[in-house]
C-alpha cells in the first residue's frame, strides 16, 4: 500500500506528468528514483556500533599474526616459525583455535541443551514409528489368521455335509430310519414345527464344535459301514479299510 501510494503521489507531481510521456516510462523513472534514494540512504546511514566491531573483529581475524603481536614473538624467540605446528614432535596445531562469539541471550550450555533435547525428540518420533509399523504388522498377521481359520472351518463344514449325505444314504440301505444321533444326517430345509423338548436336544447337539462332529461322523462311517469320506469308497470288511485306507483324516490322505 504504501508503494502504491508513493508512485501515486509521483504521478501526480507536475514535474513527471510531461505531455506525451507514456505511462510505463513514467513509472519506470519513478522505481529509478525510488532505488537510487534507498542507495543514497544506505552510504549515508551511520554503522552502528556492534556492526563497527564485527568488521573490525573479522579483520582481524582473517590477518594472520605479525611480530608486532607479543605472544607471536614470544614463540618466535622460541624457535617457532610461521606455519609450523606446535609442540616438540610438531604434532600440534597449527592455526589458532577459532573464535566463536555468543551473541544470543541464552546461558551457557543452552545450545548443547537444545541439540539433546531435538535429539530426543527425534528418537521418540522413531519409535513411535516403529511401535505404529510392529502394530501394523501384528493386525495384518492376526487378520491373516482368522481369514485363514474361518476358510479351514468352511471347509470341515463342507466336509461335515458330504459326510451327513453318506451316512444318511448307507443308513437307509440297511434299513435304519433313525440316525443313531440327530446330527448325523443332514436336515431338511423345510421340516414341521418341533416340541420344545426337541429344541433342546439341538441345542445340546450344537454344543459340539464341527470338528469334533466330523471326527464322530468319519468314525462312525468307518466303524459301521467301512466307508472312507476321503477315498470316497465302501471296503468290504475292517480288514480291507485298515490296509488300503491311508487313514481317518483328510491330512492322512493328502
Amino acid at each position: 500500500r504504501k508503494t502504491r501510494k508513493y508512485l501515486l503521489e509521483l504521478l501526480t507531481r507536475r514535474q513527471d506528468v510531461r505531455p506525451g510521456l507514456p505511462m510505463v516510462r513514467r513509472v519506470k523513472e519513478a522505481f529509478q528514483k525510488e532505488e537510487k534514494q534507498k542507495e543514497a540512504n544506505e552510504k549515508n546511514r551511520q554503522k552502528s556500533i556492534k556492526e563497527e566491531e564485527k568488521e573490525r573483529r573479522d579483520l582481524v581475524l582473517k590477518s594472520a599474526l605479525g611480530n608486532e603481536n607479543k605472544g607471536f614473538a614470544l614463540l618466535q624467540k622460541m624457535g617457532y616459525k610461521s606455519g609450523q605446528a606446535l609442540g616438540k614432535s610438531g604434532e600440534g596445531i597449527v592455526e589458532p583455535i577459532p573464535l566463536n562469539i555468543k551473541t544470543g541471550l541464552s546461558g551457557l550450555g543452552h545450545e548443547e541443551l537444545k541439540k539433546r533435547k531435538a535429539e530426543e525428540k527425534l528418537e521418540n518420533y522413531r519409535q513411535k514409528l516403529h511401535m505404529k509399523k510392529q502394530a501394523n504388522e501384528q493386525a495384518a498377521d492376526q487378520f491373516r489368521i482368522r481369514f485363514k481359520t474361518k476358510q479351514e472351518e468352511r471347509k470341515m463344514e463342507g466336509d461335515l455335509r458330504k459326510s451327513q449325505r453318506a451316512c444318511q444314504q448307507l443308513d437307509m440301505q440297511k434299513d435304519i430310519d433313525v440316525p443313531k444321533e440327530t446330527w448325523f444326517w443332514i436336515e431338511p430345509e423345510e421340516e414341521d414345527k418341533k416340541d420344545e423338548e426337541d429344541k433342546e436336544d439341538e441345542c445340546t447337539s450344537s454344543d459340539l464344535s464341527v470338528s469334533e462332529k466330523l471326527h464322530i461322523l468319519t468314525a462312525y462311517l468307518r466303524e459301521e459301514h467301512f466307508y472312507c469320506i476321503w477315498c470316497g469308497t465302501t471296503y468290504e470288511d475292517s480288514e480291507d479299510l485298515s490296509s488300503n485306507c491311508p487313514g481317518d483324516s483328510a491330512a492322512d490322505h493328502d
